[in-house]
């Protein structure tokens, strides 16, 4: 189960609204619809949490690319809503690889002896072809002007949106769209 909320930091504080992923397809679409939360560019926050399995947050400060973090790739890349924030700068690699060669693939795609969707170690392909790592990528500081330290980031589990939202004084808000 998902769930996806916006946090957008106003004078008064944080305001809340849950958000619809079916219609965003790519980070782009995601940065739009966050910054359509907020028409003065004060910052949003965009949460989005996959029970017992992984969470991400995407930070849109105005006209700034957007800062992305995600607690573990390989289970996000298993999901829709996740594959929207593992881009290929978030993975490390050079963007527009155009991942393996096509003409040693087998006719279902995989290299002889490869497993279909998921690497030796167990961790999902993407749609390139190239294999994603067990654990958390990108920007774990993304909250720390905010008041939540990397540290406290990458030791939350179960309820991040939840401990996130209570680390910014706005659990309150948040639980009016949960």
């Amino acid at each position: 189960m998902y769930f996806a909320a916006l946090l957008a930091r106003t004078e008064d504080g944080w305001e809340a609204s849950d958000t619809e992923l079916d219609d965003v397809e790519t980070l782009s679409d995601l940065a739009d619809l966050a910054r359509e939360a907020s028409p003065d560019e004060d910052t949003v926050l965009v949460l989005i949490e996959q029970e017992d399995g992984w969470f991400g947050v995407v930070r849109v400060d105005g006209e700034e690319d957007p800062r992305i973090y995600v607690s573990d790739a390989a289970a996000a890349a298993r999901s829709s809503y996740g594959e929207i924030l593992l881009t290929d700068e978030l993975l490390g690699r050079e963007p527009g690889d155009d991942g393996p060669d096509l003409d040693a693939l087998d006719l279902d795609g995989t290299e002889d002896g490869e497993p279909d969707d998921e690497d030796a170690d167990g961790a999902p392909y993407t749609a390139s072809g190239e294999s994603v790592p067990h654990g958390p990528v990108g920007d774990a500081q993304v909250l720390e002007d905010l008041g939540v330290t990397e540290k406290e980031l990458r030791s939350m589990t179960q309820d991040a949106v939840s401990e996130i939202a209570e680390a910014l004084g706005a659990s309150e808000v948040l639980e009016t769209v949960r």
